[in-house]
């Protein structure tokens, strides 16, 4: 999944979709553009969808429209959406009918997903403004893992209705940290365990149908001390597909701007992912592709096992995006 800006994507996006065959993006940025000039700016790249570039299969189109702080699409059509925190003093009824409406405005811009809810429980309000990545900007439901769950979930349960899928994110959970893995090395959540109860929410949400979950770039010392989340079997395979029972898409965070990524190669960002049992690549980064293609077909073309691993990924987008 590559980035586009919102207002139009690039020269290097679109030789991600052409000759890479990347088959999902998502508008990054901000726009305030509004729902006609969006869906303009979604057609160009839909257009791409061919035989020879995407085996006929429609482009996944996401955005980031969370609510407050964070909401790439504004202007005509749009809805100026509350941040989390604030959502999650209303109703859950309330909350998923707003929702719905927030999801047919991203469907009338083509849009297919929206890379929401987060379900990170953040421990307390005297804790959230030293919680860089959540807590700072408003990003949370609540404080506690239920309040969280049940609000996150209302939000994904409007957005499903609207015909929009939901991605929830970040799992494990980001609500413990003090950096950003966007702009820090090296950050690492010292508390969360495999059976921790900030898990609820995922838990819940994928219970709830959750097709989309994706996974942050933090370390956990208390899970897998030596691996960050989306090279880490134990965060992926373990505790999503064994421990959850999680049977759709495990979706990176970005992995190509992202300064938790820098110590590794880009090459080495996409074949380590997909190793440990990652699904959707996604990158901030257009110009990234080349490199990341070239690494995993490298490496499938020379390891059986490898190749088997990027057959099933690239079969489970497809039969999520199918609907099964």
């Amino acid at each position: 999944m590559v980035a586009a800006t919102a207002a139009g994507a690039d020269a290097n996006t679109m030789s991600g979709l052409t000759r890479y065959h990347v088959g999902n993006v998502y508008l990054a940025g901000r726009s305030r553009a509004g729902t006609a000039a969006t869906a303009a700016v979604v057609r160009r790249m839909t257009a791409t969808v061919s035989a020879a570039s995407t085996g006929g299969i429609r482009l996944a189109v996401a955005t980031d429209q969370e609510g407050g702080f964070v909401q790439v699409l504004g202007g005509p059509g749009f809805s100026a959406i509350p941040t989390a925190l604030s959502q999650g003093t209303q109703t859950t009824a309330v909350l998923q009918t707003s929702a719905r409406v927030w999801g047919s405005q991203l469907r009338a811009a083509g849009l297919t997903m929206n890379l929401a809810p987060v379900l990170d429980t953040v421990p307390s309000r005297q804790f959230a403004p030293h919680n860089a990545p959540i807590g700072f900007f408003g990003r949370e439901y609540g404080f506690t893992p239920q309040a969280v769950s049940a609000h996150g979930g209302a939000f994904a349960a409007g957005m499903r209705q609207a015909g929009i899928a939901p991605v929830v994110k970040h799992f494990p959970g980001l609500g413990r940290v003090t950096l950003n893995t966007d702009t820090t090395r090296n950050v690492k959540d010292t508390v969360t365990t495999r059976t921790d109860p900030y898990l609820l929410p995922f838990r819940t949400a994928i219970q709830s149908g959750a097709r989309w979950v994706m996974v942050s770039s933090a370390y956990y010392t208390r899970i897998d001390a030596g691996h960050i989340a989306p090279f880490s079997p134990l965060i992926m395979r373990t505790m999503l597909r064994s421990d959850l029972h999680f049977t759709g898409v495990v979706l990176s965070d970005d992995l190509c701007n992202a300064a938790q990524l820098a110590p590794w190669a880009l090459g080495t960002r996409a074949t380590s992912f997909i190793n440990a049992g990652g699904t959707m690549l996604l990158c901030a980064n257009p110009r990234a592709i080349p490199a990341m293609y070239s690494a995993v077909l490298q490496l499938a073309q020379h390891n059986p096992a490898f190749a088997a691993a990027v057959n099933a990924a690239a079969l489970k987008v497809l039969t999520v995006k199918a609907g099964h």
